[in-house]
């Protein structure tokens, strides 16, 4: 595959135009921190932990668009731009939420399309059956088994948003420390209803 900065290639004709290819690489944000605040790596003016992290970033771009372009049935890639760029002083990373896909954002033109250059997810809540598993999951990481009734309790007399259960969960395993006894529902009680009265 051919890859040119130029918009002709010599000795070569252009028949057809296949489409636009992009290609991008993120580098992470504590990256550009590390490299500009020491100095050990850099001799004569350069860095080559830098150069190194700017040369990985090329070689990813422009793989993801000579991959487009072949999927396209293209056999050149022509009118390459390079381009770098940090956010921010401290080239940091950011992350913009939205009601729907940036390209249908009521912003301005240039906008738009910048925020559309990069990843876009959609973000679907939780079903109560993966509140339930990230709870299992979240009692595993603090060294517990949490028993099924007081996962179905936790859901259907929590509240609704999975940081408050996690939350509850956290207070759960300190008051049963506290009292060395097993995570059970009548433990979950006493911390949900404490002081209050409690519900059949």
């Amino acid at each position: 595959m051919l890859v040119a900065t130029t918009h002709t290639i010599e000795g070569r004709r252009i028949t057809k135009y296949h489409g636009l290819v992009t290609g991008e690489a993120i580098l992470g944000a504590n990256i550009f921190k590390d490299l500009f605040a020491g100095i050990r790596d850099i001799v004569g003016g350069r860095s080559a932990a830098y150069e190194k992290e700017l040369r990985k970033a090329k070689e990813i771009a422009v793989q993801e668009m000579t991959e487009q372009a072949a999927a396209l049935g293209g056999n050149a890639v022509i009118g390459v731009d390079l381009d770098y760029e940090t956010v921010g002083q401290s080239g940091g990373m950011l992350l913009v939420s939205g009601t729907s896909a940036p390209a249908h954002l009521t912003l301005r033109d240039d906008l738009r399309t910048r925020l559309g250059w990069g990843m876009v997810y959609q973000v679907h809540a939780l079903s109560d059956a993966e509140k339930a598993q990230a709870l299992e999951q979240h009692a595993q990481a603090r060294g517990f088994v949490l028993p099924h009734e007081v996962t179905q309790y936790l859901l259907r007399h929590g509240r609704r948003d999975l940081p408050a259960l996690l939350a509850l969960l956290d207070a759960l395993d300190a008051h049963s420390l506290r009292l060395k006894r097993m995570p059970s529902v009548p433990l979950l009680k006493e911390v949900m209803y404490a002081g209050k009265p409690t519900p059949q």
